[in-house]
């Protein structure tokens, strides 16, 4: 038998009697669509061309089977691939099935896998309070690896490193796997620092971005009786952007609907943007392999678009080898054509654009927050920003620095996390001389030192500094940040907002800033006072943690916004603007 439903799983099945169905399902549906949402019980693939629909397919599918088929909200897990589509989701299945859409599982891979492993993960040895790794921290550590390890990191830089490591974590390749696999003096050490990298982090309580996703699929694969225990949990699974899977979040939607069979996944080999992140485009078109028995249902109507621009969409990929055609269609009319422009070079493209953007604006029908520009890198955003900012044009550029990625606001959380997961080894180096104790990097390496073949964690190292040959004012300066840590421990039952104020103050952080006084101290100020506000939404240290873990660039995106939007075109996916320039062409 399963396990028991716990405060995670709560069971309020009663509360689905109660919703509101005042909007009949199938209005405003075409045909394709309608089929897709009252499909019976079976695989299924929905090839859902750019703007067709497919949202309001998914969300209507959801409803029919809780309103016409009798399943439980609890009984059905629908993944999308971002924060901002997850809620959108969430909110459009609110609409049709009312409040109790809110504890529905609706969520990203990651959110799921995270909200898996909180409850499940310490069958693999992790605690339920593991660290998130972002891609710095997880750097960072690489970085730890190969300096204890004695490999030049000139030869073998960290970033160029933890990417091998994360592509091979994409295609599900494990440890063992890959040091069978090694050729060569340069892979083999490679097998090394990935061995050693995993050892770190599994004794730091803590899982980089590709971990929550990799362990989950082992806890798994490890584990049959958990598995059986989602299986049993999940009886309908929904899966959005399927084209942009990778070998592991395919192999963690097999795994789950393998029995039952009842699993729709929406798609389109067309819109395949992220093969550099380990998207394996085969997972789509292969899925009747996977699923011999699958109802394949294409959705070829846009709802966003003019038939010019589908076109010349229509035209360009159809060049694409490996593909299932179709032609997009729209009954929105022609439209207006689209506008080539060559230019000289980057400066006089830019300049053409700013022109542009200004006439529309000013013909009074357009607002800024109406246009966009999009372009492959974000290298490519410099000299249209010049441009926009010589004529006086509000912009804002989607994907530069984070806030979450700030120096400042990466110490603070730092701070949290070495509260709340002591064996956190990267968190705890980043803050334990931040700001200035006298414990430099001599003092931090005595500490590696020592506790190397004690089985110890980083602080626990430092609270035998003296043992470990740390002296002056090191040993000092170690006691104040331990006793910081202890005394903040205490409070985390205050939850997030005064615990970060708390550490904030008596850390001597803020301190520095006023201190500083300087323009760049007071704007790192304010970020720090925009952190505590967030903070402050969230009722436990642990929700507000995994929340700014696994938020993207895009999550905070207001279209209401009045203000022209620079990006790459991998962070517009999915987004609309009624005017768009594609520069760098």
């Amino acid at each position: 038998m399963p396990p028991a439903p716990d405060e995670l799983f709560p069971d309020t099945t009663t509360e689905r009697e109660s919703g509101p169905f005042g909007e009949a399902l199938l209005d405003g549906l075409n045909q394709a669509q309608e089929e897709a949402v009252v499909h019976e019980d079976g695989p299924l693939l929905v090839l859902a061309g750019a703007g067709s629909g497919k949202t309001r397919v998914l969300t209507r599918r959801i409803a029919w089977l809780i309103r016409e088929r009798n399943v439980s909200p609890f009984e059905i897990l629908a993944i999308t691939f971002t924060n901002k589509a997850a809620d959108e989701m969430k909110g459009r299945v609110g609409d049709l099935v009312g409040p109790v859409a809110r504890k529905m599982w609706v969520s990203t891979f990651h959110s799921a896998c995270v909200r898996i492993l909180r409850r499940d993960g310490e069958a693999l040895g992790y605690p339920s309070s593991f660290t998130i790794y972002d891609q710095a921290d997880a750097r960072r550590l690489t970085g730890y690896v190969l300096r204890d390890m004695n490999l030049d990191t000139k030869k073998m830089p960290p970033r160029s490193v933890h990417a091998q490591i994360s592509a091979a974590k994409n295609d599900y390749v494990l440890v063992d796997d890959y040091a069978d696999r090694a050729k060569g003096f340069t892979e083999q050490k490679l097998a090394e620092v990935y061995r050693e990298y995993q050892a770190r982090l599994l004794k730091a309580g803590a899982m980089d971005f590709d971990d929550i996703l990799l362990q989950a699929a082992e806890l798994f694969r490890r584990h049959p009786a958990v598995l059986d225990h989602y299986r049993q949990r999940f009886q309908h699974v929904l899966v959005d952007e399927y084209q942009d899977t990778n070998k592991v979040q395919n192999e963690l939607v097999i795994q789950l609907a393998s029995e039952h069979r009842n699993l729709t996944v929406v798609g389109d080999s067309d819109q395949s943007i992220y093969r550099f992140r380990g998207a394996d485009i085969a997972n789509i078109l292969d899925f009747e392999k996977a699923f011999p028995d699958v109802t394949t249902i294409p959705l070829v109507q846009n709802y966003r678009s003019t038939q010019n621009v589908l076109d010349a969409a229509n035209a360009v990929i159809a060049n694409n080898m490996g593909r299932k055609p179709k032609d997009l269609w729209t009954e929105a009319g022609v439209g207006e054509p689209i506008v080539r422009f060559h230019a000289e070079d980057e400066h006089d493209e830019a300049q053409w654009v700013q022109r542009q953007i200004a006439s529309f604006h000013d013909s009074g029908d357009v607002r800024w927050g109406d246009m966009a520009v999009f372009y492959r890198t974000n290298a490519q955003a410099r000299v249209v920003e010049e441009y926009l900012a010589r004529g006086g044009i509000p912009y804002r550029v989607i994907g530069g620095t984070r806030f979450f990625d700030r120096r400042e606001v990466k110490d603070a959380l730092a701070y949290v996390k070495a509260v709340v997961n002591p064996s956190d080894e990267v968190s705890i180096k980043r803050v334990v001389n931040e700001p200035k104790r006298g414990v430099g990097d001599t003092s931090i390496a005595k500490v590696d030192q020592w506790i190397t073949g004690r089985g110890m964690t980083f602080l626990e190292g430092l609270r035998h500094s003296g043992d470990a040959g740390v002296s002056g004012t090191a040993v000092k300066g170690i006691a104040r940040f331990l006793d910081l840590l202890d005394d903040a421990t205490a409070r985390l039952d205050d939850g997030p907002g005064p615990l970060l104020e708390h550490l904030l103050e008596t850390s001597g952080y803020l301190d520095e800033l006023r201190n500083d006084g300087t323009i760049e101290a007071e704007g790192r100020m304010e970020n720090l006072a925009e952190l505590v506000g967030n903070a402050q939404e969230y009722d436990s240290v642990a929700e507000f943690l995994e929340s700014v873990s696994l938020v993207a660039d895009t999550d905070a995106l207001d279209p209401d916004q009045s203000e022209v939007t620079l990006m790459t075109l991998h962070s517009a996916k999915g987004l609309e603007y009624p005017i768009v320039f594609l520069v760098g062409l």
